[in-house]
């Protein structure tokens, strides 16, 4: 057996080697991300057009499973609160234990005094379809506003129950993070409070990592099990071919034979 030939061998054995565990580690990757994906998101469809222009009714959105003690002023959160018809609702969440929600001044929403630039607004749109009194919202408990705010069943519709139209935090079930069809992506973080005390919305969930892992995961995989086909196909193209060899060595016998 020649050198060149137990190298071309022990490279081949290299390459199977890395092959395997290419596709073994991206299967890890592939499977992990859907797995940790599947713990930590919940899918939801919105219903019904009040979080328009951000969701659209009928949107499929991945929501983070969270504590409600974990909600921020501009989160838009997936909730149930049984006066409101306990059915799973999405809405933003614009006021949090001890603010002063209000609205309008010059057609924008007031928490704590301070006018809230909201660009998630359909454009051309106030902050309220009606007034809003000044709302005091209780320790413990969330205000809560639809994006089309002039048909959102939403905390300014309940202002006249007991708890002015507020829901608990732990009415909250998860945070919207994405919408997943059609494919619009992760939802901007919103820095229309971020001048308040406390903030403003909080930072997405690892949806962005879980998704790298699982891409990376099937590139691993496929370019691992592509490895042995590709490398055998070199290797047969790199080989001489018998009768090309046959032939050279009938003439150096040819011309042997002539000169003796």
């Amino acid at each position: 057996m020649s050198t060149t030939r137990r190298t071309d061998e022990g490279r081949g054995r290299l390459g199977s080697t890395l092959s395997g565990v290419a596709v073994a580690l991206g299967c890890v990757l592939f499977l992990g991300g859907f797995v940790w994906g599947a713990f930590v998101y919940q899918p939801y469809t919105v219903p019904t057009g009040s979080m328009t222009p951000t969701i659209g009714a009928g949107d499929r959105v991945l929501a983070q499973r969270i504590d409600g003690d974990d909600v921020r002023r501009g989160d838009v959160v997936v909730f149930r609160q049984q006066s409101w018809g306990d059915l799973p609702m999405i809405k933003r969440v614009v006021g949090v234990g001890g603010d002063k929600v209000a609205c309008c001044t010059d057609g924008s929403l007031t928490v704590n005094g301070k006018r809230i630039e909201e660009p998630y607004l359909p454009e051309g749109e106030q902050a309220a379809a009606t007034g809003l009194p000044t709302t005091t919202v209780p320790e413990g408990r969330l205000f809560l506003l639809g994006d089309e705010r002039s048909g959102s069943m939403d905390s300014s519709v309940h202002l006249e129950d007991a708890d002015h139209g507020t829901v608990p935090r732990s009415a909250v079930k998860a945070r919207v993070d994405a919408v997943a069809w059609p494919l619009d992506g992760m939802l901007d973080r919103t820095k229309a409070f971020d001048g308040l005390p406390g903030g403003g919305g909080s930072e997405p969930g690892p949806l962005r990592l879980q998704l790298a892992a699982v891409v990376a995961g099937a590139v691993l995989v496929l370019g691992g099990a592509a490895y042995g086909p590709i490398a055998r196909r070199t290797r047969r193209d790199a080989e001489p071919t018998g009768g090309a060899g046959a032939g050279g060595r009938s003439g150096g016998t040819a011309e042997a034979a002539g000169v003796g």
